[in-house]
């Protein structure tokens, strides 16, 4: 069942630990902009069971860039204690705070879920499980069944393909994902509308044989 006053609310991210005994949160991100976690002011807090989000006050904010995670202060947490209470907890703002976007930039959680085809081909790729912040962003995809059998079985699979201009295959008895360099060159079509990436990946790219 759908909440229905949450429509209005984006999800920023989500609180998943104390950090250190000053009062510190450790956040991971659901947004691409580092101003919603790096800039103080409002945000609003939505804590487990409740429905509505609460204001509180960012105080600072700084990105740790090996963990992908941002370690906050929020106005009133004072401590370990206080910190752990928040674990789980939501952070959000108002879906009309969303920043204005280039035309080449879409929010994160609008590629999430969008089906990937080969453009040449028209054939279902997989669908976009994550999005993995690297020097280009990495559109993580979940193979569809019958691209993977198509190409081979991933085991023993040699995960050498680098990530500089090749995906990388993650071998994965429960889901098997590739990781596919989010630019223009290899991604040209993103149609958001009709909840589809079309990919044109240069040879070796999708390579799952061994």
């Amino acid at each position: 069942m759908t909440n229905d006053k949450l429509d209005d609310w984006l999800e920023i991210g989500k609180i998943v630990s104390p950090q250190g005994l000053s009062g510190e949160l450790r956040v991971y991100p659901v947004s691409d902009f580092p101003e919603r976690f790096e800039v103080p002011g409002k945000r609003w807090l939505l804590r487990s069971g409740e429905t509505e989000p609460q204001p509180i006050e960012l105080l600072t904010g700084r990105y740790i860039s090996n963990k992908n995670l941002y370690v906050i202060k929020l106005a009133g947490v004072e401590n370990c204690n206080q910190a752990e209470a928040l674990r789980g907890c939501t952070l959000m703002v108002p879906a009309s705070d969303r920043p204005q976007l280039g035309e080449d930039e879409y929010h994160v959680l609008d590629l999430i879920g969008l089906e990937v085809f080969m453009q040449a081909s028209g054939e279902l790729v997989g669908t976009v499980v994550d999005i993995i912040p690297a020097g280009n962003d990495l559109l993580e995809v979940k193979l569809h069944p019958s691209f993977a059998t198509d190409k081979g079985q991933m085991t023993n699979t040699s995960a050498a393909l680098s990530t500089s201009d090749k995906g990388q295959i993650t071998n994965d008895k429960k889901q098997k994902t590739v990781l596919i360099p989010f630019v223009e060159a290899i991604a040209p079509v993103v149609d958001l509308k009709s909840n589809r990436i079309e990919i044109t990946p240069p040879a070796g790219l999708l390579e799952i044989n061994n």
